[in-house]
């Protein structure tokens, strides 16, 4: 039950008297001024220059602005220079891009919009209209990390599988491709990069059941360049006739069973780097489908490339060499984590290295070169693991870690010791700064796992891991939960300093040569430290949560910082442990100068009453509700049907007092361009009412606890 309503309204505020037409809302005609970013001007990419060409800064992906003006000293005369208010609630995970004066972002539903630097005003917006109901394949929200600008085009993926290219001046569309079989659940989250005048993008969808790949596209015509299988066809399949054909072997080789009847996951969803030092792209693979390794590939072999990080050869895609972090990875274990690349002295060496801080709790320093494990050390507390054995690179696991003689209670987890929020490192200080967080999960076999065509497929008992309903249960669980930004020193593997959190699921980092250390938080304060000490220097209230990494740039000797605000993702969706939710406002893009003063305010959105159904219902019904919900609503509203404030909370719904009405939305697809797909495929009528009744118990609940 994927978004009952989504917070996918009509237009708003932000394109109100903008006429639509294909798709383009263009408020005027803009310079384009994206013709001088070529491939000479992205190799060189300076972030001294004012502009924040590329998705991480340059193509080394630090994260680190070289501009002062905003420093330790001043930093609290920053105000906001101008704000612009978007037209959804969902998670805002996009890093602009800003060449000469224009900033380019995205939006959640795959929007796309430019805006003047400086003063804030919309030049255009793109809408690839992604039908609503595709919303229901994207495991994780439907957001999106931003756009590759090069050659006078906008490059933007799509949650329906498509890159498109967009005039940068006037945001009219040059060509589309669909990257992926849209007859499967893929879905496309990630930010593009330009690599050699070809558009890198991957995908996502593992949790459903596809099989994950890498692509280029040629950025003038999007044309299919080469393309990059990270997980082998099934047995005795042909091969692809892919740049992965040469290594499909050694793959085949590290697999058990039939793997192909869910894909095998290993979906390229967010890190692609370019190392140009050695000409070669670096690609982080994510989990397994199912995640239950026993399921999976009948608990056999290493599966190759999931959770790795892959190198690979930048004109061709060949294969070049690679790192395994977790071999037959069982827990949702994601590679796909922020890469940074960098120069280090290492016991007194220059070493080229590239840096990783994933899901599994390691924080890794590989050679570029050869893929060499040089160090790793783990930044949060772990109970999968003792450790990295060095003569083999493999981790050190623990006694039923796999869960093979029960539940096991993992630190970190699925959601990460460190998810998709972007990393930063500072040359000044050689320090990372990390948004790191602790949330456990009770990993159990689910003894009744069926495979479910387009659905979830992990092979997990998620009922394991629900919300208590006692007030004392659910506060002990939450006091569990912290989020901390740290800074590490990537030489020494240890921690500098802290910043702690009393929650998870905070915002990426931006460095700059100021002395400062960026990052918003769960709460909605975005917030600067010395990046030397990790003291608080200066913060501001958002109204609503941060999730996305800042950028700095630079206009008429003046220096801005911009962030995107709204709260979402995979925690809030699916976790139950918000802390006094309510409805979310509308996402936010938020730029700041020394002296600004524009006005801002956000008014809190009050709750709806719980709604109280009269129909009687048995506890068998809300019993059985329990479970299915768990197993298909709770993933996007919240396990316990506890709503986050980002999709509604259905304990308020209007639809649950009227049987038929919410069968329709539930079975029936009334509410489908909304983002809550038809459930008809896996509920019958009888689940469906089952859901209902438990949803109304935790609506009575949920009233009286109230009084």
């Amino acid at each position: 039950m994927r978004g009952i309503v989504t917070g996918r309204k009509a237009f708003g505020k932000i394109i109100l008297a903008a006429a639509l037409v294909g798709g383009i809302s263009a408020c005027k005609k803009a310079d384009n001024v994206a013709s001088g970013v070529t491939e000479e001007a992205l190799a060189g990419a300076d972030t001294a220059s004012g502009n924040w060409l590329t998705h991480g800064g340059t193509h080394d992906e630090q994260r680190f602005a070289k501009l002062e003006q905003v420093n330790a000293e001043t930093v609290g005369d920053l105000g906001l220079a101008w704000s612009a208010e978007f037209d959804t609630n969902r998670g805002q995970e996009a890093t602009p891009i800003v060449v000469d004066g224009v900033l380019y972002t995205t939006t959640a539903w795959s929007k796309v919009f430019a805006f003047d630097a400086k003063t804030g005003k919309q030049l255009w917006v793109y809408d690839p209209k992604v039908p609503g109901e595709k919303g229901f394949n994207a495991c994780c929200d439907v957001v999106n990390r931003g756009v590759a600008v090069y050659d006078g085009k906008v490059f933007s993926g799509t949650i329906d599988g498509r890159l498109i290219a967009l005039d940068a001046g006037t945001g009219k569309e040059v060509w589309s491709t669909v990257t992926v079989d849209q007859s499967k659940p893929y879905t496309i989250t990630g930010a593009p990069r330009v690599v050699k005048g070809k558009v890198l993008i991957g995908n996502g969808g593992a949790e459903y059941g596809v099989r994950g790949y890498v692509s280029a596209y040629d950025a003038g015509s999007g044309d299919l360049a080469w393309r990059f299988y990270t997980v082998p066809p099934g047995p005795g399949a042909p091969a692809d006739g892919a740049a992965s054909d040469d290594i499909i072997e050694k793959m085949r080789a590290t697999w058990e069973g039939d793997w192909s009847e869910f894909g095998g996951g290993g979906t390229v969803w967010d890190a692609i780097v370019y190392d140009q030092e050695f000409d070669q792209v670096l690609i982080g693979v994510g989990n397994g489908a199912p995640w239950n390794h026993k399921i999976r590939s009948n608990g056999k072999g290493d599966n190759l490339f999931v959770s790795s990080v892959v190198a690979l050869d930048a004109e061709t895609g060949k294969y070049k060499w690679h790192y395994q972090g977790t071999p037959g990875e069982t827990w949702d274990f994601t590679q796909t984590q922020p890469i940074i690349l960098a120069d280090l002295k290492i016991e007194g060496v220059d070493r080229k290295v590239m840096m990783q801080a994933p899901k599994n709790g390691f924080f890794y320093v590989i050679d570029r070169k050869d893929g060499k494990l040089i160090s790793a050390k783990n930044f949060v507390p772990q109970t999968w693991t003792t450790g990295v054995d060095m003569a083999t690179g493999r981790p050190i696991e623990t006694p039923n870690a796999r869960f093979e003689n029960g539940p096991f209670l993992a630190f970190p987890s699925a959601l990460g010791a460190h998810n998709w929020h972007p990393m930063a490192y500072s040359p000044k200080t050689n320090l990372v700064y990390l948004p790191a967080q602790e949330v456990p999960f009770a990993y159990v076999d689910d003894a009744k796992f069926k495979a479910r065509d387009g659905g979830w497929n992990i092979g997990m008992d998620f009922l394991a891991n629900g919300a208590p309903e006692d007030k004392a249960g659910f506060k002990a669980v939450r006091a569990m939960l912290k989020g901390q930004l740290i800074a590490w020193d990537p030489v020494a593997q240890k921690e500098a300093w802290r910043v702690q959190y009393d929650g998870p699921w905070n915002g990426g980092v931006l460095a700059t040569a100021g002395n400062l250390v960026f990052q918003g938080n769960a709460k909605g304060e975005f917030a600067a430290f010395s990046a030397d000490k990790g003291e608080k220097l200066w913060s501001f209230d958002a109204g609503t949560g941060i999730i996305a990494a800042p950028v700095s740039y630079s206009i008429d000797g003046e220096q801005y910082v911009a962030i995107m605000a709204g709260y979402g993702g995979a925690y809030p969706l699916s976790s139950g442990f918000v802390d006094n939710p309510r409805p979310m406002p509308n996402g936010r893009l938020l730029v700041f100068k020394l002296g600004g003063k524009a006005p801002y305010k956000i008014e809190p959105i009050e709750n709806a009453p719980f709604t109280i159904v009269e129909d009687s219902f048995t506890d068998e019904q809300v019993t059985a509700g329990l479970s299915a919900y768990e197993g298909n609503c709770g993933v996007c509203h919240s396990g316990g049907a506890i709503g986050s404030g980002v999709l509604p909370d259905l304990r308020r719904s209007a639809y649950l007092s009227d049987k038929d009405a919410w069968r329709q939305v539930v079975l029936g697809g009334s509410l489908k361009d909304n983002g809550m797909a038809s459930f008809a495929k896996y509920l019958k009528p009888e689940d469906a009412e089952a859901i209902r009744a438990f949803v109304a118990d935790r609506a009575k609940k949920g009233a009286a606890a109230e009084k």
